[in-house]
């Protein structure tokens, strides 16, 4: 959990809003520090968190919230956190061995125009479903988070589809359920590679911001390539003000250490001018 991000963001374990929609996205960059920041927080802050890992495993996560002082092994034993393995999913649904045991979540790999409707259906059954784990455990809001949902766009999904999934993911853990939503998208090419492609990450990025309250925007520095600083986040909030104008966005640089990550308001660290 990165303190200092936190104090950019105004929240902490104890009080943060409930009903966000948080993007994070990444343009030459690597956004996912962000995703094992708001994973150990909302675990930190005893949340029931759903995580739906698209691309990467189980073990990845818990090797680095390890470092971060969070057990996603005993998260997972008390019943805080579900995680469900898209990889391992994706493996039974495309090379199906014996009886299938999996939970349909991945079942729209066998026709991707039939959408996301399969996805979501595994996503609120897991939410509604019993906290298991530890009896007498009592659990905060509910969270889910996605990485990534742009892998969802190289399998065939349509962009549309993935942001009815995202709008539906919303309306039940953010409105109904007063809990928060955290999805990683990415854009590996330039705006312009992407311009006037309906079913491209661009389009998605813009539709997903739409929907969104807060947006973290993770980029490469525009002076290139720099050892002391790694890159710089956009962070924009999705709310007006008093006067009726949307909040002014901040850029912050940002540099990620074994155990956490530096930020440095732009133009005041001495790595970049």
């Amino acid at each position: 959990m990165f303190t200092e991000l936190n104090s950019i963001l105004n929240i902490s374990p104890d009080s943060f809003t409930q009903g966000e929609f948080i993007l994070v996205s990444d343009r030459q960059g690597d956004a996912s520090f962000l995703l094992h920041h708001f994973l150990s927080f909302y675990l930190r802050a005893r949340c029931r968190v759903l995580f739906l890992g698209l691309v990467q495993t189980l073990n990845h996560y818990s090797s680095v919230s390890q470092r971060l002082g969070v057990s996603l092994a005993q998260a997972k034993d008390k019943g805080q956190l579900v995680f469900l393995e898209g990889l391992q999913e994706s493996l039974s649904v495309l090379i199906p061995q014996g009886p299938r045991a999996a939970s349909g979540a991945m079942d729209f790999l066998r026709d991707p125009a039939a959408g996301l409707r399969s996805l979501y259906e595994c996503v609120g059954s897991r939410l509604s479903g019993g906290p298991g784990g530890d009896v007498g455990e009592t659990w905060g809001p509910p969270v889910v988070l996605v990485d990534d949902l742009s892998v969802l766009l190289s399998l065939g999904v349509s962009a549309g589809a993935v942001l009815d999934f995202s709008h539906y993911c919303r309306a039940t853990v953010c409105s109904r359920l007063r809990g928060n939503v955290v999805m990683l998208t990415r854009c590996d090419g330039g705006e312009e590679e992407d311009e006037g492609d309906d079913e491209g990450p661009e389009n998605l990025v813009r539709g997903l911001t739409h929907q969104c309250s807060l947006a973290l925007r993770v980029q490469g520095l525009p002076t290139g390539f720099c050892r002391d600083i790694h890159g710089q986040v956009e962070v924009c909030w999705r709310r007006r003000q008093s006067d009726g104008q949307l909040t002014p966005s901040k850029v912050f640089q940002y540099k990620v250490h074994d155990k956490g990550a530096s930020f440095f308001a732009r133009g005041t660290s001495s790595a970049v001018l």
